[in-house]
């Protein structure tokens, strides 16, 4: 998938105009690409048009239109875009109570490196996770994580030939798994292997 450009983005002006037919096409689309794995676990997965409506958002938010601060966007938001083969998702922790949350994200260090994808026929493929930074301490862990899961060409083969595709968390604190993803979130996610 190619990463964006500033050719790609839209001005200020065009994207104001713009922002609310984008926001809801965007809607549906991360529809396909969102995995609920237990009450309090979810993942986003990008590609290129969830990365531009980001960028879009920081530039707006941030009233950014000289070209050095686009060019920081594009460099900030641009690995999160899948190379072809792998995926790419935003990892939320979710707890509304504040209390429980410090407690449990406490009891959840390493959540992140408990987060498989598994193509029908062969082993788990655990995330590798917070490449740009690292998002937990020896205290607790963080409540955003941000996953690669890499593939082989076989396992990539496999789904293209229609191979189930199923996703979860084996830390010893929460387990979940979703096996199989239904077939349209996993032929959505499937695009982003080309």
């Amino acid at each position: 998938m190619e990463k964006l450009t500033p050719a790609d983005l839209k001005s200020l002006e065009q994207y104001a105009r713009e922002r609310a037919a984008f926001r809801a096409r965007l809607i549906e689309h991360r529809r396909l690409r969102s995995l609920r794995l237990g009450e309090h676990c979810s993942w986003s997965f990008e590609d290129r048009e969830t990365v531009q409506y980001q960028i879009q958002e920081m530039l707006r938010v941030e009233r950014i239109f000289e070209p050095e601060g686009i060019a920081e966007e594009l460099q900030v938001y641009n690995p999160l875009i899948p190379d072809g083969s792998n995926l790419k998702a935003t990892l939320m922790i979710e707890y509304p109570d504040h209390e429980e949350r410090v407690r449990r994200l406490q009891e959840l260090r390493g959540f992140e490196r408990h987060c498989w994808m598994r193509v029908q026929g062969a082993d788990p493929v655990y995330a590798i996770a917070d490449e740009d930074l690292p998002r937990e301490s020896e205290e607790k862990t963080a409540a955003v994580h941000f996953l690669r899961f890499e593939f082989s060409a076989p396992m990539i083969a496999a789904l293209k030939g229609g191979a189930a595709l199923a996703a979860g968390v084996d830390h010893p604190r929460y387990h979940f798994s979703v096996d199989p993803l239904p077939e349209p979130q996993r032929a959505a996610l499937i695009e982003d292997f080309d």
